[in-house]
């Protein structure tokens, strides 16, 4: 199958993938581009986004998919060669409050410089982007900006739209969707600084299986995290599924967090400044026992990848100084600071 750019291509296309037929890499990859150079109208786009909610996404459409964003993303070189980030897929429905993003927070506290890449919430009440927004920060992609970011503060955040012209055509369209598409796992694999290491949350196995063959190609050091019931970061209300370069292993809640904790304590409210207020109460220390101990483990994790402490234990340790020390709100208002 060749695609061409014409305005009755996409009719084609889809019955070709209604006929349960896959795309290669670069035909993934060639529709992407279109898609975001505006080719085809809103309700062809919702058709072909539809596709990949009906049936698994291959790891050749998915690596497609990617080429085409990062073919023509906004290129940015921070001046960082250790950077890490730190990002769930979203999607899994559970609605928490910002637990990766507040680990990042506590990571550039520990002195671990953070890129993070993030977007609106597409299906949750407060993505990454609009709690960053809540509490004061401007989205930019000025690269000179950014690297003082990082520099001052120990972090920066990279809004996904004004670095992927493809996510801000689609924006709109994954909205009235509202729910998880393939776009939630294209977010933690274009991130366009590339940093070196990645603690990625995804909400199921398959979704691990596929982001280990693609990190393990492109030669990333990374951490995969599964809450086998199904959220997309270290909950501690079960066990945890981890994928690393490795290998693969499970962890318990008390393993990884000191205690079990129930669903309910892991609510991000049900509006954004309610997010923001979560945000703010635990970077200021006044979270939950419960809160923090996620935040935590996410963070321990993140910090455990860098190779930088002997253990997670260690690593745990040097999460729980940064946030009882002030250092990641710290970072929180520098950051602000700087706007």
């Amino acid at each position: 199958m060749i695609i061409v750019k014409d305005e009755k291509n996409m009719k084609k296309l889809l019955q070709y993938l209604f006929e349960h037929k896959t795309l290669t890499r670069e035909q993934a990859k060639e529709v992407l581009v279109q898609i975001s150079q505006g080719v085809y109208n809103e309700h062809e786009v919702t058709s072909f986004v539809t596709v990949f909610l009906m049936r698994s996404i291959t790891i050749e459409e998915l690596m497609g998919f990617r080429d085409a964003l990062l073919s023509l993303a906004v290129k940015v070189d921070l001046g960082v060669d250790n950077a890490i980030d730190i990002v769930g897929t979203g999607g899994d429905g559970k609605d928490t409050f910002n637990i990766s993003t507040l680990a990042c927070f506590i990571v550039a506290g520990a002195g671990q410089p953070v890129v993070k890449h993030g977007n609106y919430g597409a299906s949750s009440v407060s993505g990454s982007s609009n709690v960053m927004e809540q509490l004061g920060y401007t989205f930019k992609n000025d690269q000179a900006q950014l690297s003082r970011e990082v520099k001052e503060a120990g972090i920066c955040f990279l809004h996904a739209p004004l670095f992927h012209p493809a996510l801000k055509t689609v924006g709109p369209i994954r909205r009235n969707i509202g729910v998880r598409t393939f776009f939630n796992m294209l977010g933690p694999i274009v991130n366009p600084a590339q940093p070196k290491y990645q603690l990625i949350g995804v909400y199921n196995l398959e979704m691990a299986r596929i982001y280990n063959y693609v990190l393990q190609s492109l030669g990333k050091e990374f951490t995969l995290i599964n809450s086998l019931d199904g959220y997309d970061e270290i909950s501690l209300t079960t066990d945890t599924k981890i994928v690393t370069n490795k290998g693969e292993f499970t962890k318990s809640p008390y393993e990884l967090g000191k205690k079990r904790v129930f669903a309910h304590e892991l609510s991000g409210g049900n509006s954004v400044e309610a997010a923001a207020t979560i945000f703010k109460n635990i970077i200021q220390t006044k979270g939950t026992w419960s809160q923090n101990a996620v935040v935590l483990a996410n963070a321990a994790m993140a910090l455990h990848l860098t190779g930088k402490y002997e253990n997670y234990e260690a690593a745990y340790q040097a999460a729980v100084t940064s946030l009882e020390s002030g250092a990641a709100n710290n970072c929180l208002q520098k950051l602000i600071s700087l706007q």
